[in-house]
């Protein structure tokens, strides 16, 4: 018998596929199969993150990734290169207030990124809870203090200052250096951008690199 036979009968057009044809399918539907449990189950190259360069800690954490890790690291590194948060700051170019938007719109985001993974998750896998405690304590610990130093004052500042007549003649990037204590939020603002851009390469290397098994 040839791999396929058709057949004509009253009610239609009849098939018949051999023996072989049926074995190769169900071969290559195993494979498939077996393929996607592997992949499920592999891990990725152990991975350690020095708290001390993130500013949440003096410990060094190892993670051994995961597919769901690698999903999640992947979703954050987005949002972190594509702010302002995650790259160099410029206070000749830059504007306080649109870095500070970005940071807030960041800390939002990761908040929800993070309550979208199911507990059980975090709570079946270490890597997951690791990778889950080191995002929640960047917001807490890397970017909350400074916030909560310097974000209202600047603002409740820089807005009545938009209000003067003399505001309308200079750029936002010269109105702001008027803030009374300019080079101290500046300090500390770049201290916690290096460290917000280190967050951003430790996130790249779990989402981007090909790490052996």
């Amino acid at each position: 018998m040839s791999e396929f036979t058709i057949l004509f009968n009253r009610h239609g057009i009849v098939v018949v596929i051999s023996w072989v044809v049926v074995a190769i399918i169900a071969l290559i539907s195993a494979v498939v199969i077996c393929w996607g449990l592997f992949a499920k189950r592999r891990r990725f190259s152990e991975l350690e993150i020095s708290e001390t360069e993130l500013g949440i800690g003096s410990q060094k954490i190892k993670i051994k990734p995961n597919y769901q890790d690698v999903q999640i690291a992947y979703k954050l590194w987005v949002e972190v290169s594509t702010r302002k948060i995650g790259l160099p700051i410029d206070l000749e170019h830059d504007v306080i207030v649109e870095i500070y938007n970005s940071w807030y719109e960041f800390f939002r985001v990761t908040r929800e990124l993070i309550k979208e993974i199911p507990a059980n998750k975090i709570r079946s896998s270490p890597s997951t809870e690791k990778l889950v405690r080191v995002a929640v304590e960047v917001l807490n610990e890397g970017l909350r203090p400074h916030l909560t130093s310097w974000q209202a004052r600047f603002r409740k500042w820089y807005e009545r200052e938009l209000k003067r007549e003399e505001a309308a003649e200079l750029a936002s990037q010269d109105l702001q250096k008027g803030f009374p204590k300019y080079e101290e939020l500046v300090a500390d603002m770049k201290a916690v951008n290096r460290r917000l851009i280190h967050y951003r390469e430790v996130l790249g290397r779990i989402a981007l690199e090909k790490h052996p098994i």
